[in-house]
Order: structure tokens, then C-alpha cells, then sequence
């Protein structure tokens, strides 16, 4: 649990009714986050907690992959002794 804790702590929430939580005023301003804005909701990887990221983020992440990838398989399919 230590690698959680050095993170940056911006508040506790409570689940509502309906299973909605407020994200704390200080991490919508520090990352950007309006009314409006589609989040994803990710499980983390040992399944102690959730990982909310901003849509655009993800797909930026995700587009940003794909190109590295391409030029992996570019350079992989060259043949061997050319630069």
C-alpha cells in the first residue's frame, strides 16, 4: 500500500445513492476537470482501487502508443544491415 501513499492525497468522498462520487474541488482544478469532461474509470492493478483519467488523456495515451508501435514494425521489417 505504500506505492498509493506517494501519491498526492486531495480529499475523501463518499459513494452516493447512486453510486456517483464528487472528485475534490483541488484535483478538478489541477488536472482539468469541467463539467462535462468524460472520464474513464480504470481498476488498478492489484484491484485495491480505482484510476480515474480524462477520455481525451487516454485516447492521447493510446494514439501516442500506436504511432510507437508503427515505428517498431518499420524498423523490424527493414532488412538487416540497412539504416
Amino acid at each position: 500500500m505504500s506505492h498509493i501513499l506517494r501519491g498526492k492525497f486531495c480529499g475523501a468522498t463518499t459513494v452516493g445513492e447512486r453510486g456517483q462520487i464528487v472528485i475534490p474541488a483541488e484535483a478538478r482544478k489541477e488536472y482539468g476537470l469541467e463539467i462535462g469532461d468524460k472520464v474513464m474509470v480504470f481498476m488498478s492493478h492489484h484491484g485495491t482501487g480505482l484510476i480515474v483519467i480524462k477520455a481525451d488523456q487516454v485516447t492521447r495515451m493510446l494514439s501516442e502508443t500506436i504511432d510507437q508501435l508503427g515505428r517498431i514494425v518499420q524498423e523490424a521489417s527493414k532488412p538487416e544491415g540497412s539504416a
